[in-house]
C-alpha cells in the first residue's frame, strides 16, 4: 500500500470515526491489492475448484 492509499482512505472517512474502521478498510484495501497482484502472476484458483473447496465448507 501506498502512502497516498492510505490518505486517500482517511479523506473518505467521516470527519469523526473510529479507528477500528479506519484499520479495517485500510486491511480491505491491501487484501484488494494483494489479491490484484496475485492474478496478474498467475496464481488464481479456477472457479469450479473454488465451488468445491466451498462446498466441502458445508458438509
Amino acid at each position: 500500500m501506498t502512502k497516498d492509499t492510505a490518505t486517500a482512505a482517511i479523506r473518505e472517512m467521516p470527519q469523526e470515526f473510529d479507528v477500528d474502521e479506519l484499520i479495517e478498510r485500510l486491511l480491505f484495501i491491501e487484501k484488494v491489492e494483494e489479491g490484484l497482484k496475485q492474478i496478474d502472476n498467475g496464481q488464481k484458483i479456477p472457479l469450479d475448484d473454488v465451488k468445491k473447496i466451498v462446498s466441502e465448507w458445508r458438509k
